[in-house]
């Protein structure tokens, strides 16, 4: 059971702030993850430190903005018929229709969004959620802890493939009894909610989440994009006119094309949104064409800024260019379970082949920061600083000669041909693959082509998206079994360790628990990580109140646009 109020670690966070043994931004995260508001949070920071400060720090407030008019936002606009399979962009779209429980700012702060609060035990295995009395559904009806358990059990659900398993399976599932036996006599056990009251409806606004083991981050992943909170009587599709509890309904969307936001009145929210509309328009993967729309006013903000093209939009006096450094990247992955990748050794000479430094130069411009192979940045908060991921060619050499590859290997890797920054990436990354006896292939495909065949292909190079937190990242990405598992890996020390780590309380003790994650990833590891990419967007001047997230995520209520 809770205590009604954040959790007792708080206290030891607010004494480590104020002797100066952690800084302002991980007591402000860490604190608000653990129950404290955000207004309170800021409040503690800003005393203890003599200053005066906005607890909300990504947001204008409100009066700030003009009112009315239409944003026109360059994005790719895919299918949204399945919210609670979303992988991509889709949740840009869909979100403001929607929305999530929870949002993490651009300041890395998880704030309550359709919850009021939550509330976690001292073991940290209950979390109690309580729901926003005022929200309420475009169609009428408030918001209830019934609907959002109904969400909830959805995306847990193995049927459905969610990318959301990838983060809460662990601690919410289990093989469980099924009542039937097999030809043998043995139990039947199939995966689902670990515990009848996994999901425990407390009451109309209120419900709680009993996890199978602790979990630190679980207000984090409610906030995944493919955790948009639907209408139960739409059973799950989604399209022109679906129900929501978001500031704009979908008026129309054509996938390739665009789609079209209208401002719901009466918003439960109060003064949001600010704007009457938004269309999203599909302007491919050509970035010139991007650039011209907002050259030529014909979009107002580009959702996506290749580097490559900062010279022309700088030249642009009516334009704003955002930077901020994410954990985007790309990953060169290889399938453990094919020759000739299925060999730790290959996998670990074709890392040992790559300067990350000057791939990070070459295909990106410097801008953000080298990889060092095991996915987890610097900029997030469990990131445990190792030494350099130094090239050695010899050493790769010797791993090949180890493998049965004295006289060199073979490979083909798949690439998009945008961004180009991903295929530049790859070209270097072949150039120094040579130097140490890896031929590798280069096999261009348009984006629609390669997201068909990313987790089919051998060896592939494949973009993430940034997440707040490596443990998230690599829970989607490398658990055993996980949805977005491409490279099939499977090691578990790796799922052990990513257990401990995400039911580690003490951040330095978690360092601790990542740092053996990320050694094993750079011995054992499924990938060759060159870089982690900074994110741009530019917009035009009379966008008001645009903040770039490192995840890029929209959140359009926020924005105004001047007439």
């Amino acid at each position: 059971m809770t205590g009604g109020g954040p959790h007792p670690f708080v206290e030891t966070l607010t004494k480590l702030l104020a002797t100066g043994r952690i800084d302002r931004r991980r007591f402000l995260r860490d604190s608000t993850l653990l129950g404290l508001s955000a207004a309170a949070a800021y409040g503690i920071a800003d005393r203890l430190a003599g200053t005066q400060g906005s607890p909300a720090a990504d947001t204008l407030a409100p009066g700030d903005l003009p009112r009315g008019g239409t944003l026109r936002v360059a994005l790719r606009v895919p299918d949204l018929a399945h919210p609670h399979r979303y992988a991509w962009v889709e949740p840009e779209i869909a979100r403001h229709v929607v929305p999530t429980l929870t949002r993490t700012g651009a300041d890395s702060i998880t704030r309550p969004h359709l919850l009021d609060s939550w509330e976690v035990s001292g073991d940290l295995r209950s979390w109690t959620l309580h729901l926003r009395r005022e929200a309420r559904w475009r169609k009428g009806g408030r918001l209830t802890a019934e609907q959002v358990a109904w969400n909830l059990r959805r995306v847990l659900d193995p049927q459905q493939a969610s990318p959301v398993l990838g983060v809460m399976a662990p601690y919410m599932l289990d093989l469980v009894a099924t009542g039937a036996v097999d030809e043998n006599g043995d139990p039947v056990r199939v995966r689902g909610l670990w515990d009848a009251n996994a999901i425990e409806i407390l009451d109309t606004h209120s419900l709680r989440l009993n996890t199978l083991t602790p979990q630190i981050a679980l207000p984090q992943h409610l906030q995944h994009g493919a955790l948009g909170i639907l209408d139960p009587q739409e059973d799950g599709v989604f399209g022109p006119g679906s129900n929501g509890t978001g500031g704009f309904e979908l008026i129309e969307v054509e996938p390739g094309r665009g789609a079209l936001l209208h401002a719901v009145e009466d918003y439960w929210l109060g003064d949001q949104p600010y704007l009457d509309a938004v269309e999203f328009i599909d302007l491919a993967d050509d970035p010139e064409a991007a650039v011209a729309a907002l050259a030529e006013r014909k979009a107002d903000l580009l959702y996506r800024v290749d580097f490559r093209d900062l010279e022309a939009l700088e030249a642009l006096d009516h334009v704003v260019i955002h930077e901020t450094p994410s954990a985007a990247t790309a990953v060169a992955r290889m399938k453990v379970g094919e020759a000739p990748f299925d060999d730790a050794r290959v996998r670990k000479a074709l890392r040992l082949a790559i300067d990350c430094g000057r791939v990070l130069e070459v295909a990106h411009g410097g801008h953000g920061l080298p990889g060092e192979h095991h996915h987890v940045c610097p900029i997030q908060p469990d990131y445990a600083p190792l030494s350099a991921a130094a090239r050695d060619l010899d050493a790769a050499r010797a791993l090949l000669a180890e493998a049965g590859h004295a006289d060199g290997l073979k490979c083909e890797i798949l690439v998009k041909d945008e961004p180009g920054w991903e295929l530049a990436a790859i070209e270097e990354m072949q150039a120094q693959w040579k130097e140490a006896g890896i031929k590798v292939k280069i096999r261009k495909a348009p984006w629609s082509l390669y997201w068909e065949l990313w987790n089919k292909v051998p060896f592939g190079f494949t973009s993430w998206a940034h997440d707040s937190l490596g443990s998230i990242s690599l829970g989607l990405a490398y658990r055993s079994g996980a949805p977005w598992n491409e490279s099939g890996y499977a090691n578990p020390d790796f799922d052990r360790l990513l257990a401990a780590a995400e039911a580690t309380l003490d951040l330095e003790a978690r360092r601790g628990i990542m740092a053996e994650i990320e050694k094993l990833m750079q011995e054992d590891g499924p990938i060759v990580q060159p870089l982690w990419a900074s994110v741009f967007a530019a917009h035009d001047r009379r966008v008001r109140g645009f903040r770039l997230h490192p995840s890029r995520a929209l959140f359009l209520e926020e924005i105004g646009v001047e007439a």
